[in-house]
């Protein structure tokens, strides 16, 4: 490269928080310093992130873990294989319900430190005594069906002998969206990512019943996506931009940065919201109700090969769920796609790792079912609640 000239990648991505890595790179100075021209375009759902970088708009995006794996199997649209050349981050999401339904939850047992086993059975409760009442199921709100929120949902509800497609309804609304639909009654709970939980625990509309570390400990959340055309075609730039990515990892990780990350990603360009609003998923102290004084909850980990290592088990658990809720049927030429679409290697390439994590994080629930990615049909097949 010339001296002093940079390439240029563009980037969608969706006004959460665990978009920091993106933002900091490019507005701190970490892109710049690999020789990369950052350029931010922020989109209003995941679809449009989905078809923007099938059709060349972006150059590499923050996507849904799942998506790059949907996009590989030719299940979802304008499907490109893809691949997850990066998490960016562990944890983030919530499940958070109104006000009127904490209430009843909270009358029938649910435990107030988000505890999923009693919050589930809580809400078992709630939709049995609006069944003899002839209520309108409830109605929950997700980011995407290809979607790790999608999929702790269903798998929290399915625990408590909730079925997520028969007892709820399910719909698909944008990250930002989920705290005005819960105000007005279009929605009763939803699952996203911070900072869309605490607005709600904040305005006092909402309560945060449970969390994604709370259910599947450790676990990955977005990633960086990108078409496999396009990582073969540009590599030494992806290993660039990962390089750059990491560095920003490791500065939005560190706690005293923590009220510069709020402030930035607060702005009007960015997530539009009160620099308050994000800095508990920030700082793992996570106020779940209005009334409460906040948690300490490891919420959100940006930095530290765990959280930046694709792994092939966890991609395969998101494949899993794929099959258990009918999206997919199970064919064991899948699985290979899947594994080279979150293998790592990419990751491994970029950082000169020779190897990923030893040890397998993310492996067991809450319920105690521990995943077993050489096993994937008997695992579909033991759980009680399946789809259809």
């Amino acid at each position: 490269m010339t001296p002093g000239a940079r390439d240029t990648v563009i980037a969608g991505y969706i006004p959460l928080l665990d978009s920091a890595l993106l933002v900091a790179a490019a507005r701190l100075g970490f892109a710049d310093a690999e020789g990369i021209d950052l350029k931010l375009v922020r989109e209003t759902s995941w679809a449009n992130i989905r078809d923007r970088i099938a059709v060349g708009h972006f150059d590499v995006a923050h996507m849904l873990g799942p998506m790059p794996i949907a996009a590989s199997l030719n299940i979802t649209s304008l499907a490109v294989p893809m691949r997850a050349a990066m998490s960016l981050g562990l944890g983030g999401n919530a499940i958070t319900v109104s006000n009127r339904i904490w209430n009843i939850m909270e009358e029938d047992g649910a435990r107030v430190d988000g505890d999923p086993v009693s919050t589930g059975r809580a809400l078992r409760q709630v939709i049995d005594k609006r069944s003899v009442s002839n209520e309108t199921p409830l109605r929950f709100g997700v980011v995407h069906p290809f979607s790790g929120h999608a999929y702790e949902l269903r798998y929290w509800l399915a625990a408590a002998d909730i079925h997520p497609d028969r007892d709820i309804e399910i719909t698909v609304l944008p990250p930002p969206l989920m705290p005005d639909a819960l105000e007005v009654g279009q929605i009763d709970g939803y699952c996203v990512g911070e900072p869309w939980n605490t607005a709600s625990v904040v305005a006092d509309i909402g309560r945060i019943v449970t969390f994604k570390e709370a259910i599947w400990p450790a676990s990955p959340e977005k990633v960086l996506g990108v078409t496999e055309k396009w990582a073969t075609r540009n590599p030494d730039l992806l290993d660039r931009l990962i390089r750059a990515l990491v560095k920003s990892a490791e500065w939005c990780g560190t706690a005293e940065n923590a009220p510069q990350l709020a402030a930035l990603l607060a702005g009007a360009e960015f997530l539009d919201c009160p620099a308050e609003t994000c800095l508990p998923a920030l700082t793992g102290r996570v106020p779940l109700q209005n009334s409460m004084p906040p948690l300490d909850i490891p919420f959100l980990t940006f930095s530290g090969v765990q959280a930046h290592c694709p792994r092939p088990e966890h991609g395969l658990w998101f494949y899993s769920q794929m099959v258990r809720w009918g999206q997919a049927s199970f064919e064991s030429a899948d699985l290979e796609i899947v594994r080279r679409t979150f293998d790592g290697s990419i990751y491994r390439r970029a950082t000169e790792t020779d190897a990923g994590p030893t040890v397998l994080v993310g492996g067991e629930f809450f319920d105690g079912i521990r995943f077993d990615p050489n096993a994937i049909e008997a695992y579909v097949a033991n759980f009680p609640v399946k789809g259809a």
